[in-house]
């Protein structure tokens, strides 16, 4: 009989990362296909990003207040679960819901996002508490896994569309469901560590009352803002906005983000804690508001795609970074501090997106794309795209804070 190490445990770690990923970024490369063949609107393209976010949201808060009452093993079971059952249900959803389809989106998207709610709150914690002197290190090569996941989850997705065809867009999720399937097995065997349950910090009330995490919490809204606004929509912003085929938009767009932000976030892990963290959030935060804006006022479609790919290399140290700093000063937060870092997280990924569909919707339906000499599509993804600067001005704001009290002493 095999014998499992913590080796393989962190490996199953990594692979629920990059199933978070294929959640998050699989079902935005079929949304042209869902506008097209089943006139799902922008606003509606919207709402789908808003709901698996809401979703993970109350699956952070959940298990900030339960997670403790469950063996870890359990949860990250269940995770996987619900995201095979999810694949699975977003792929019938045509057959199951033919006269409502959007309908059958948004039920396979409830069932996957719970599985990614899960992955986000149990495997950061999992990771801390395996032995390793270097905790941002570990932290930061987690979440570039995640970033390897969004890369060969939109290479792979978009290469099997030119492949197979968008008819046979269903099948592909079949192959994806291997995944999760995979992490079952595994943390059904793998050793897991023992880890805090954050009952040492006298509970959620008392982490509540800390200054420094709020902080933290509203840096995790504004990263999650930052990334997901402009990782969701990279895909139809090229194909629209920039008027490139869909085929070059998906590996120009989210590919091109997903490789320099995992290739940020290997750079933190080989730095590890000599990274000065409170100056590396700023700095980021101002390559970030520059990456929008070169994507979204620059002529030359090039030029807009090398500024959607420094937004990835901006946000790439924004969430790992922060969890590492939230964690060494509430060392004993544990799990309840990790849930509710991912639910700031996870707000700000449900805003960002959101914002900016709900701000293309509005700008559609005017007349003013003409003043500027572009299409109502291209008018429309770049003025969302605008609003989403807000994000990253945020994260300037409250970076400062990290820098005090306890935040000084642990960023060098």
């Amino acid at each position: 009989m095999r014998t499992y190490t913590y080796q393989t445990s962190r490996k199953a770690c990594y692979l629920g990362s990059i199933i978070q990923a294929i959640t998050v970024n699989v079902p935005p490369v079929f949304f042209i296909i869902f506008q097209n063949r089943y006139q799902v609107n922008y606003a509606q393209l919207g709402s789908l990003v808003l709901l698996t976010f809401a979703v993970q949201i109350a699956v952070d808060l959940i298990l900030a207040q339960t997670a403790r009452f469950f063996k870890t093993r359990t949860l990250l079971m269940a995770a996987g679960a619900c995201s095979l059952i999810g694949y699975g249900l977003l792929a019938l959803a045509p057959e199951l819901f033919p006269d409502h389809v959007f309908t059958g989106l948004l039920i396979a998207a409830l069932i996957y996002s719970t599985g990614s709610g899960f992955i986000e709150v149990m495997v950061s914690p999992v990771i801390d508490a395996l032995p390793n002197e270097d905790k941002g290190s570990s932290m930061a090569f987690l979440h570039s896994f995640y970033c390897w996941g969004q890369l060969g989850a939109v290479l792979l997705t978009t290469g099997f569309l030119l492949f197979l065809g968008e008819e046979n867009w269903r099948w592909i999720l079949l192959f994806w469901m291997l995944f999760p399937a995979l992490d079952i097995y595994l943390f059904a065997r793998v050793p897991l560590p023992k880890m805090e349950t954050g009952e040492g910090t006298g509970g959620i009330k008392n982490l509540l009352s800390m200054k420094l995490f709020w902080a933290a919490m509203m840096i995790m809204i504004a990263a999650g803002a930052s990334e997901l606004a402009m990782s969701q929509w990279a895909s139809l912003f090229a194909q629209k906005g920039l008027e490139l085929n869909k085929t070059l938009g998906d590996l120009a767009g989210p590919g091109f983000f997903a490789l320099l932000m995992g290739a940020g976030r290997v750079f933190y892990g080989v730095k590890g804690e000599r990274l000065r963290m409170s100056r590396a959030l700023m700095f980021s935060a101002i390559l970030c508001i520059g990456g929008y804006l070169l994507t979204i006022v620059s002529p030359w479609p090039l030029l807009s795609l090398l500024g959607c790919g420094l937004c990835g290399l901006s946000v790439s140290i924004m969430w790992p970074g922060t969890l590492v700093i939230a964690s060494k000063a509430i060392p004993a937060g544990g799990t309840a501090l990790f849930a509710l870092m991912a639910l700031g997280g996870d707000v700000g990924c449900s805003l960002g997106p959101w914002l900016t569909g709900l701000v293309s919707d509005i700008l559609q339906k005017t007349n003013l794309a003409q003043s500027f000499s572009l299409s109502a599509d291209q008018f429309a993804l770049r003025g969302g795209l605008l609003c989403a600067i807000i994000f990253p001005l945020l994260l300037l704001i409250f970076t400062p804070m990290l820098i005090q009290k306890k935040g000084r002493a642990h960023e060098s």
